[in-house]
């Protein structure tokens, strides 16, 4: 309980801190407006101090050539690399604290939406420091609107116009690679693997929808979001492929999953078919999503590796910073 109250007492100093600090400034024709994750109209100038929260974010960021207007970002910002190497870090995305937030003095707070927790937000909501939820729908459209909005934000539409382009053009070549699947391959991923249970994720994640932009079938369609699913579901599900996120000393590992059981019992074990990608480029829906959906597509099915190897995504090579 003491330490709750220091941490309170210091969030508040933060506050006052950031209040004194802040420079007021006046509505102006240069300032915009912006509908945000949260529902909320937000209106800001020019930020050149921004904490960006969100590994999707972050990478937009990058792409549009602003970093040098981000003062911290979190532990999900993975890429581009130097991002982790050069900025502060204000922690994991969904356990920020207020005081090291506002300690960086920021003129803006673009955080994807699932930010957190609440009681950070309201503390920097107290503060008056903007703070803008850029939403996160796991889509086509959902891509190219997060981007678009990055952009809005940070007063660069025509490179974020640019960019949606090139993640565009991406994703038209993907549907033609789609259309070449005969036979869709039956995919289960798996979050986390202890004690024998294993964490997997159905419908309305970011990991159904790359599945299915890979042209693949979730088989875990029973339910929504991340759950613990047992022997017989996952028996019956039938998977031909496991997939899964490389996430260093906790990754799963094919060893313990097709040691199971349950998993023994599947496709997926006869051929010890198992897939493990980066965590930031399989789930991040942003600019690098149609590269890592193809990577995905040419693992599950050999027959669509010689054309997509030959797949050059325009989102890795275009130059939208100037």
């Amino acid at each position: 309980m003491t330490l709750c109250r220091n941490r309170f007492r210091h969030a508040l100093r933060c506050v006052a801190l950031t209040c004194c600090l802040a420079t007021p400034v006046a509505a102006s024709a240069e300032d915009i407006l912006v509908h945000d994750a949260r529902g909320r109209d937000v209106t800001i100038g020019h930020p050149t101090r921004i904490v960006s929260v969100g590994g999707a974010v972050t990478e937009i960021l990058y792409a549009l050539g602003v970093e040098d207007r981000i003062v911290a970002v979190d532990t999900t910002s993975l890429y581009p690399p130097k991002a982790m190497a050069d900025k502060p870090n204000v922690g994991y995305m969904r356990q920020l604290s207020a005081e090291g937030v506002l300690g960086l003095n920021p003129q803006l707070v673009l955080a994807i939406a699932g930010a957190g927790p609440k009681e950070t937000i309201e503390v920097i909501d107290a503060a008056k420091v903007p703070l803008i939820m850029v939403p996160e729908t796991f889509s086509e459209d959902g891509m190219l609107e997060k981007i678009r909005l990055v952009a809005r934000v940070a007063g660069v539409e025509s490179r974020g116009e640019c960019l949606a382009n090139a993640v565009s053009g991406d994703l038209t070549w993907l549907r033609n690679l789609r259309a070449k699947v005969k036979a869709p391959p039956r995919v289960m991923f798996v979050m986390s693997f202890l004690d024998g249970r294993a964490m997997v994720a159905g419908q309305k994640t970011a990991a159904n929808e790359i599945i299915k932009l890979a042209g693949g079938v979730n088989v875990a369609d029973s339910f929504d979001g991340y759950k613990i699913m047992n022997d017989e579901a996952i028996v019956a599900a039938k998977p031909d492929h496991v997939l899964s996120m490389e996430r260093g000393k906790d990754q799963v590992k094919a060893d313990a999953v097709f040691a199971s059981p349950a998993f023994a019992l599947t496709p997926a074990a006869q051929t010890k078919s198992f897939v493990a990608m980066d965590g930031l480029y399989l789930l991040g829906f942003g600019p690098r999503t149609a590269a890592a959906a193809r990577d995905l597509a040419a693992k599950l099915d050999p027959a669509l590796a010689a054309e997509a190897v030959n797949f050059k995504p325009a989102s890795l090579t275009v130059n939208c910073r100037q």
